[in-house]
């Protein structure tokens, strides 16, 4: 069996609040790549939840923030439909992103 590594370092301000996040992913020849936001989900089996990490620094641009969540809610169709094969959920899923898309005002 083979095992691989994906890493986040958080660097906090003395509020704990991060100012600083780099990601190493060996396998994709990632390394210490900033960034300035990180959603992490888990699939907790045992008490059939999901459980979430969301971190963004100081200086995410609101912005940026509202495309980073556009984004993730776009990918999430994608996902929901390789995962279940419903096209229809998936496709409501992409209009609920696009709907997000025009009230954040990222698309008009």
């Amino acid at each position: 069996m083979r095992k691989t590594q994906i890493t986040i370092d958080v660097e906090l301000d003395e509020n704990h609040i991060p100012e600083k996040m780099t990601w190493n992913a060996q396998d994709g020849g990632v390394e210490k790549e900033e960034t300035k936001a990180v959603m992490i989900s888990v699939w907790d089996e045992k008490a059939s939840e999901a459980l979430r990490i969301d971190l963004w620094t100081k200086e995410m641009p609101v912005d940026q923030m509202k495309m980073f969540m556009h984004q993730i809610l776009v990918s999430m169709g994608s996902t929901y439909q390789r995962a279940t094969g419903e096209d229809d959920v998936a496709e409501w899923i992409e209009q609920i992103a696009e709907e997000f898309a025009v009230k954040s005002a990222i698309k008009m």
